[in-house]
């Protein structure tokens, strides 16, 4: 057996995960890419001196994960890398290789990608990352960041350009690395919401629930319906509100000022009826392990009927115009495509992924919470360019407006039973977590040991979906990068972990 099977919101004991040889765990992973799984999770964990990697393959048709694990022992330190078979293992074999000095033979683009305080090799600096280079007198650079203007994070974009159009993008992150995956192994597990909620600062809720979700998949814990129809209607709005917000930044880059105005003025009505929830415009506070801190009642559903009506006609009027008018349509049309078979292959996920005619939501594919009894569709567009990524935020926020319309009307306001559950950590599983953020998939995962030691590792879908952010820009001019870049609003921090 190469492979075991669970799905979302699943522990399984890691004796019945396999443990295969090098041979048998690469064939594996081609099996897989050639049976149209795509990678979940690659990701390796110390067992004493050698390093056990464990690669999570996801079957969307079927809602299934296949896992299995191969373990390199001290001293066995390389295999073929899978980058060369399939792109979308790029990311996972470079972090791999950071943080275990596992190498990837034949890998081609083994840069860093966080510079973690535990790396294995610390010779490897930020200031020494070597930029890829074009040795040609018609070819400059163009270096941007990592210092930007206002509150944007650091970040490094070096772009290669032949007068105005840009041949290459590469970006260059892991200014600002946290520690975020140690911090939640230190002390009580079931005591990091706080930490949860700042993975991303954006996508507060998104974070939040994948670690509730995976604390009580850990405890065997079934929340009760009411709890998982309110964490739905968290996550759909935070949703609505960055993509409004959203139409509003790309509104602002191509001078359409009214649509960044009524965008603004929009995202605030919602952020500001979470804060009458539970006290955060952002939703810090609401999301606790087998509980919800908050609860929706009547009075709070009404208010949020209410304020959504007003943001559905607001957007309505204004998108039906912004995306109308000649002007804007010139600048996102054609700009900054990103085909679907580049999708598929580097294994963006997402709002990115679906505006390239990818259909991929875990929402529908691994479905969670209320969204098993009350599904979704995925909605996708095909042209891949900005304009793609810009209207598929505002069907994604009118879709949301109607989930949340609809799931409003099961609440029964039955009273939640508080438990008293014994927060014992399980010895020796694998577990896993997958949430539809905003920004696309976010995966949680958590490896436990017989001593009560929980390895957890953190998937945001900016770690995958920079690299579409590169792509999207080769044969535009660098004028139209701040669009392109706006277009997927991507997080540093969510990469930085």
């Amino acid at each position: 057996m190469e492979s075991v099977k669970l799905r979302n919101q699943q522990k399984i004991e890691k004796r019945m995960i396999p443990d295969l040889n090098i041979g048998q765990f690469i064939d594996f992973a081609k099996k897989s890419i050639d049976s149209s799984l795509r990678c979940l999770l690659f990701f390796g964990v110390k067992e004493k001196d050698n390093v056990r990697v464990y690669l999570a393959m996801s079957d969307d048709s079927n809602s299934i994960i296949h896992l299995s694990s191969v373990l390199f022992e001290k001293g066995s330190n390389k295999y073929e890398s899978l980058t060369n078979y399939h792109p979308s293992f790029n990311m996972f074999e470079r972090e791999l290789y950071e943080d275990f000095g596992i190498l990837p033979e034949n890998h081609p683009f083994l840069k860093c990608v966080r510079y973690p305080h535990e790396r294995h090799d610390k010779s490897n600096i930020i200031h020494d990352y070597p930029f890829y280079d074009i040795n040609s007198e018609e070819v400059h650079q163009v270096a941007v960041g990592p210092v930007h203007a206002g509150v944007i994070e650091p970040g490094h974009f070096r772009f290669l350009c032949a007068g105005e159009k840009i041949l290459h993008l590469e970006i260059q992150l892991g200014y600002q690395h946290r520690g975020i995956e140690r911090m939640m192994e230190r002390g009580s597990i079931f005591r990091k919401m706080q930490t949860a909620e700042s993975i991303a600062g954006d996508t507060v809720i998104g974070h939040g629930y994948a670690y509730v979700q995976l604390m009580e998949s850990l405890l065997g814990f079934d929340a009760t319906n009411e709890t998982l129809l309110e964490r739905a209607v968290a996550l759909e709005m935070e949703r609505i509100a960055v993509h409004v917000g959203d139409i509003g930044a790309i509104a602002n880059d191509v001078a359409y000022m009214i649509g960044n105005a009524v965008s603004g003025a929009n995202r605030t009505y919602v952020i500001n009826t979470m804060l009458a929830i539970c006290g955060s415009r952002f939703g810090r506070g609401f999301l606790n392990v087998c509980r919800n801190n908050f609860r929706i009642d009547s009075e709070k559903r009404e208010l949020i009927r209410k304020n959504l009506r007003m943001v559905r006609e607001n957007m309505e009027l204004l998108c039906e115009e912004m995306f109308d008018s000649p002007s804007v349509l010139s600048r996102l049309e054609n700009t900054g495509i990103v085909t679907v078979k580049q999708a598929q292959e580097c294994g963006f996920t997402g709002m990115a992924a679906r505006a390239s005619g990818l259909k991929i939501d875990s929402r529908a594919d691994h479905p969670f919470g209320a969204y098993k009894k009350y599904p979704v569709h995925t909605l996708t567009l095909d042209t891949g360019d900005v304009f793609a990524r810009a209207y598929l935020r505002y069907i994604e926020i009118q879709q949301s407006m109607n989930y949340i319309d609809e799931i409003l009307t099961l609440f029964k306001d039955e009273t939640e039973k508080r438990e008293n559950t014994k927060l014992n950590i399980p010895e020796n599983v694998f577990a896993l977590s997958i949430v539809e953020g905003w920004r696309g998939e976010t995966v949680h995962a958590a490896v436990t040991d017989e001593e009560g030691n929980v390895r957890y590792k953190i998937k945001d879908p900016s770690f995958t979906n920079w690299f579409a952010l590169a792509l999207s820009v080769r044969g535009n001019g660098i004028s139209d990068f701040p669009l392109c870049n706006k277009s997927f609003n991507l997080s540093y921090c969510g990469n930085d972990l």
